[in-house]
C-alpha cells in the first residue's frame, strides 16, 4: 500500500461532509490533478464529539459510494501514540505516529552510543547535493540530536511495530509526526531523524517536521516567507538525499501540518515541489469545521442564531478551550468582539468575519481561531448542532466544497 504524490488531509470533526470533500478532488482530477483524499480524526477529537474511528471509515466509504471517486483513499488515525492505537487498528489504513511529546526526553546511553556508531561517517562536511553549505558534523552534535531525538524516534519505532504486527507489513501507510513543539527542527536534524527512523526499521511515506514560523489554526502563515523557503527546499533536498543513503521508499515525502489555510507560503510550497518534482502532503486544520459554521450563519435564522451561540460561549470558556492548542493558536482577547456585539451581526457579517479572506475588511482572525478550539461547545449541543447542519447541508456544504478548492487546492496544485 503507497501513498500517492499529492494528498491532502482533510479533517472533519462531525462527519457530515464527506461528499462535499471528495467534490474538491474530482474537480481537481477533471483538471488532470491526482491528488489522494486522507480522512483524518485524532483520539482528542473523537473525545470531544463522541465519534469512533469507525465512523470515520463509514464516512469515506459513503461519500465515495456516493460520488465518482475511483482513486485510492485513506482514513487516518490522526496524532496517535502507544496509549490509543488500539481503537484505531481496524478502521484506519494511515497513521500519524506522533512522537513530538518525546522529543528532549533521555535516551538510554546504550541508544545514544548505538547512534553516534552508526551515523559516525557522517562526521566532518556534509555536503547535501543542491545545498552550497556543508553541514559540520562532529562528536558533539551527533550526540546532541541523539540526546534531543532518540527516545522518540523510539516511540515511533515502537507504535509503528504495534501497528504492524495487528495489521501486517504493507497494510497501511505512516506517518511520523514532531510538529507540535515550539522549536523547528533543522534540515541536517532531520537527516538524521530521518536516518534513525530507518535504522528503527520504521516503514514511512510522509513526515511532518516543525518548520520555521507560526502554523497556528485555521489562519495564514505567521513569519518570515524566505526562510520559510529556503527552510523547506534545504528539507526536501535532504529527504532526497536521505532516500538514498538510507535505502528508503523513493516517495518518501514532507508533510505539512496545520497546513491549511497557510496562504502566504502556498506559492512557495508549489514553486518547489514543481522545480524538485517532488510530492507533498498537505494536512487540513479544522477547516470544515470552521466552514459549517460559516454555512450555519449564511443560512440564516436559527441556524445564525446557532452561529452566534457557539462563539457566545465559546468566549465565554476561551482560556479551556485555548489551553489543548496553546502551541498552535495565538488569539488576542482585546480583537475579540464581545458576544452582545456579535448578537447584532447580520449573516453577512458573521459570515465574512469568520470566512478566511485576510483582505476582507471584516475578516477576523482572533475570532477564526477561538471558533476553531470551541467545536467542543458545538458537540455539546448534541443533535440540535447535527440537525441544523442537516437542515442546512446544501449551503454548508458549498462553503466546505468552496473552501477546499478555491482557497487551497487550487492555490497549492493548480
Amino acid at each position: 500500500m503507497k501513498l500517492g504524490k499529492y494528498s491532502f488531509g482533510i479533517g472533519d470533526r462531525f462527519g457530515l461532509q464527506g461528499k462535499y470533500q471528495l467534490q474538491a478532488f474530482e474537480q481537481a482530477l477533471k483538471q488532470g490533478i491526482e491528488i489522494t483524499p486522507v480522512w483524518n480524526k485524532s483520539n482528542r477529537e473523537h473525545t470531544i464529539v463522541h465519534s469512533s474511528p469507525a465512523d470515520v471509515r463509514a464516512e469515506a466509504e459513503e461519500a465515495v459510494a456516493q460520488g465518482r471517486w475511483q482513486k485510492d483513499y485513506f482514513v487516518d488515525a490522526d496524532h496517535i501514540n502507544n496509549s490509543n492505537v488500539e481503537k484505531f487498528i481496524d478502521s484506519s489504513d494511515f497513521f500519524t505516529l506522533d512522537v513530538a511529546d518525546f522529543i528532549g526526553k533521555p535516551a538510554q546511553k546504550k541508544d545514544i552510543d548505538d547512534f553516534i556508531s552508526a551515523f559516525k561517517k557522517y562526521r566532518g562536511s556534509l555536503l547535501v547535493p543542491g545545498i552550497r553549505t556543508p553541514f559540520e558534523i562532529t562528536d558533539k552534535s551527533l550526540n546532541e540530536m541523539a540526546a534531543k531525538y532518540l527516545y522518540a524516534i523510539k516511540e515511533a519505532g515502537a507504535i509503528y511495530r504495534t501497528i504492524e504486527l495487528k495489521k501486517g507489513r504493507g497494510s497501511f501507510v505512516a506517518e511520523v509526526s514532531m510538529d507540535e513543539v515550539n522549536n523547528p527542527q533543522t534540515p541536517i536534524e532531520l537527516f538524521f531523524i530521518i536516518g534513525a527512523l530507518a535504522k528503527e526499521q520504521v516503514i514511512f511515506y510522509t513526515i511532518a517536521p516543525k518548520f520555521t514560523g507560526r502554523f497556528n489554526k485555521g489562519i495564514d502563515y505567521v513569519g518570515d516567507v524566505e526562510t520559510f523557503a529556503r527552510e523547506f527546499e534545504e528539507d526536501i533536498l535532504v529527504v532526497e538525499y536521505a532516500v538514498r543513503e538510507f535505502n528508503l521508499e523513493t516517495s518518501l515525502k514532507l508533510s505539512v501540518h496545520s497546513g491549511s489555510d497557510k496562504f502566504s507560503i502556498y506559492s512557495e510550497i508549489a514553486r518547489l515541489i514543481k522545480k524538485h518534482d517532488k510530492g507533498i502532503h498537505i494536512k487540513t486544520a479544522g477547516t470544515t469545521w470552521l466552514e459549517e459554521v460559516t454555512g450555519l450563519a449564511m443560512a440564516g435564522g436559527d441556524a445564525l442564531s446557532l452561529a452566534k451561540n457557539i462563539y457566545a460561549k465559546a468566549y465565554e470558556r476561551r482560556e479551556d478551550l485555548c489551553a489543548p492548542y496553546a502551541s498552535v493558536i495565538d488569539i488576542r482577547p482585546d480583537h475579540l468582539p464581545s458576544p452582545e456585539s456579535v448578537n447584532q451581526w447580520s449573516s453577512e457579517k458573521f459570515a465574512n468575519a469568520l470566512r478566511h479572506i485576510p483582505d476582507h475588511p471584516d475578516f477576523n482572525p482572533d475570532l477564526r481561531q477561538l471558533i476553531h478550539v470551541g467545536y467542543k461547545v458545538a458537540a455539546e449541543y448534541g443533535s440540535a448542532y447535527i440537525n441544523a447542519i442537516k437542515a442546512n447541508a446544501e449551503m454548508v456544504g458549498k462553503q466546505v466544497y468552496e473552501n477546499l478548492w478555491e482557497r487551497h487546492i487550487k492555490r497549492i496544485f493548480l
